[in-house]
């Protein structure tokens, strides 16, 4: 993991196309932006996990599961 230390209204770029600028800080709470083409999806982490599980959940169905 790389970790770096940016103060408000300070960015990094991933690659050349994404930005993440640190907009905010208050106490333990940071608001980030992204900038990022619009065919890139950005989620946060448990909504990233949870799509994952209900994928593996419905990859795992079985014809018999599904009502006619």
């Amino acid at each position: 993991m790389l970790v770096l230390s940016r103060r408000e209204h300070q960015s990094i770029m991933i690659g050349d196309d994404i930005e993440i600028v640190v907009l905010d800080i208050r106490g333990e709470q940071v608001r980030l932006g992204i900038r990022a083409p619009k065919d890139v999806p950005i989620l946060r982490q448990e909504i990233y996990a949870q799509i994952q599980k209900e994928n593996v959940e419905a990859s795992e169905t079985r014809p018999e599961d599904v009502p006619e």
